[in-house]
């Protein structure tokens, strides 16, 4: 029915004042003032370090539009060129970054830590490690 309704059912959860996403976000906003960048960039360089990729091997006339068209679907889809494959003629390897809106409770959690570190290493004070990982737990229960 082009007029209808399309409803999604899903257990009612309180929200809750500080979740793992927020605390990444405000550490990577500390660490971008500490080493005067933006939380944006902070936030693609750890996707860089420890984040989820494909290599994948895009034809060289078609890179600059698969790059541009992955880079759209958000701020952390993010694509570094590797130059020439070295098995097919003609092709470019790209790595190809996902977005952290596609993480897996694990993939999110490795993150996290990655930005405490990151945060630490800038000595910006952090969470206890127990407060991180109740933020972690929480973060895994709402998102799976």
């Amino acid at each position: 029915a082009k007029n209808g309704l399309k409803l999604d059912i899903t257990q009612w959860r309180e929200k809750r004042s500080l979740n793992a996403n927020g605390y990444a976000w405000t550490l990577m906003d500390k660490i971008a003032e500490k080493i005067k960048s933006t939380k944006e960039d902070v936030y693609r360089e750890i996707i860089k370090r420890v984040g989820v990729f494909e290599v994948l091997p895009i034809k060289e006339i078609a890179v600059s539009s698969f790059i541009r068209r992955w880079q759209s679907k958000g701020l952390g889809w993010v694509c570094d060129n590797l130059g020439a494959c070295k098995t097919l003629k003609g092709y470019v390897n790209i790595v190809a970054y996902y977005g952290t809106s596609t993480y897996d409770t694990k993939e999110m959690s490795r993150f996290i830590d990655e930005v405490v570190n990151e945060a630490k290493n800038q000595n910006i004070q952090t969470e206890t490690p127990e407060q991180i990982e109740n933020l972690k737990s929480l973060w895994s229960e709402y998102n799976g």
